[in-house]
Order: C-alpha cells, then structure tokens, then sequence
C-alpha cells in the first residue's frame, strides 16, 4: 500500500503539479485557469496519436454500420452469423477500440490528480518541496481565471475562481454534450427512440450536477479536451469524407 502511494505521488501527482506550476510561469502569465488550459491541450496534443486512432475507428465504424443493418435483414433470424460477421468486418477495418478507452483512461486519471491539487491545496511549503530544481516557486497562486463586471461597483462583478464551485461552466459543459449528441445524431435515419432521447437528458444532465459538485477547474478541463476532439472530428470531416458506397465497388 504505501508502494501504490509512493507511486503515486513520485510519477503522478508530482510531475503533474510540476508542469501545471511551469504553464502558470510561462504561456499562462500567472493565471491558473489559462494554466489548466494549457496542460489540457499539452495532455491532448501527447494522446493525438491515440486520438487519430480513435478518428480512424469513427470513420471504419461509419462503414461498418451500414453494412451491419444491411446483414441484420437479410440474416435476422441468425444471431450466430451476425455476432461473427460483426467480428469479422471488425477485423477487417482493424478496429482498434482500446485506443479511445486509453485516451479516456489517461485523461481521467488528470482529472482525478487535478482534484487532489485543488483539494490538498498547492501553495506554501508544500509546493515549494515538490518543485524540480528548473521550476521556480510562483508564491501565491492566482486561482481566477478573469471576472464579469455587471454593475459600477467592484462587488457587481462576476468572479470565475477555478478553486471554487460554479453553476455556469458545467452547464456550458452540458450544453456542448447536447450538442455534441444532436449533431452526431444528424447522420442517423428515422426519427429518435425513446433511449436517444432519456440520453439526451439524462447524460448532461448528470454531467452538469457532477461538476456543479466540483471546482470549476473540472469544468474547464473536460471543457478545452472536449473542444479539442471536436477540432479533431470536424477535421477529419472536412478532410477525410467518407466514401461513397457506389465508390466503394470500383
């Protein structure tokens, strides 16, 4: 137990508020919330192998699809055929579905060490011990990330601390999720069932009540690496079309 812990802190915790510390000193110019940013992307621009490769899978998935409902009328009442059938077209279009699960796992694991940083807190004596010789120690954190004056007084102005809970950034979070569905949905044919819809709802909205429960920081992660797999999809979009399937045959 005390190995597993030692561990953890030596090769995970560490390095990472290691390298949050050097984006608050450098690119994020002593402001946490651009410093989480920039670690996020950081993390996501170190997953883009397993990223692509997961893009990969999306468009052989596209694919199979259509061919798998076209397998499903003609071979209904042969569940044996279609469970092999499906394994076979997925060795075909080398399926790979271990590359998002990673990409996922890597990523959760940030947000699981990001939480123990806000919790335990990283200012003081603490963080000075853990800091690499070549990262210099910033004093006190500047945990917010900017503020919304609505009113001539200094008490009329919206704060958005990254340490602190907040209502607004998890339902931006939740209206990207809704989005996110509705768009991937577009593709689709028919008119949408009764479990497309309770996902609909029930995931973000359970997403939005999660990270209202947390700090904001949370929000702000999931937030930038949701909108970079978006970048990522609409590129592979945009650059990568799928065939058409008359095309296919030639």
């Amino acid at each position: 137990m005390n190995d597993l812990v030692a561990f953890w802190q030596l090769f995970l915790y560490q390095p990472l508020v290691n390298a949050l510390v050097y984006f608050y000193n450098t690119i994020a110019q002593q402001n946490l919330g651009w410093a989480v940013v920039a670690l996020t992307l950081a993390l996501r621009i170190f997953l883009l192998p397993l990223s692509i490769m997961a893009e990969r899978n999306a468009m052989a998935y596209e694919e199979m699809e259509e061919k798998i409902i076209e397998a499903q009328k003609r071979h209904r009442a042969d569940p044996v055929y279609l469970k092999e059938y499906v394994r076979h077209l997925a060795r075909k279009y080398k399926i790979r579905p271990w590359a998002k699960t990673t990409a996922l796992a890597i990523q959760l694991l940030v947000l699981v060490l990001l939480y123990q940083v806000f919790i335990t807190g990283i200012q003081g004596t603490q963080l000075a011990r853990i800091l690499y010789p070549g990262i210099d120690y910033p004093g006190k954190l500047n945990t917010v990330f900017f503020s919304v004056p609505y009113g001539p007084t200094a008490a009329q102005t919206l704060v958005f601390d990254v340490g602190h809970q907040s209502i607004i950034w998890p339902a931006i979070v939740a209206a990207v999720l809704i989005i996110e569905i509705l768009i991937r949905r577009q593709g689709k044919k028919g008119k949408m069932t009764g479990r497309e819809k309770t996902f609909l709802i029930v995931f973000p909205l359970l997403s939005f009540l999660f990270l209202w429960w947390l700090p904001m920081v949370k929000s702000l992660f999931i937030l930038t690496s949701l909108l970079f797999s978006y970048l990522l999809t609409l590129i592979r979009v945009t650059f990568f079309k799928k065939k058409k399937a008359g095309a296919a045959h030639h």
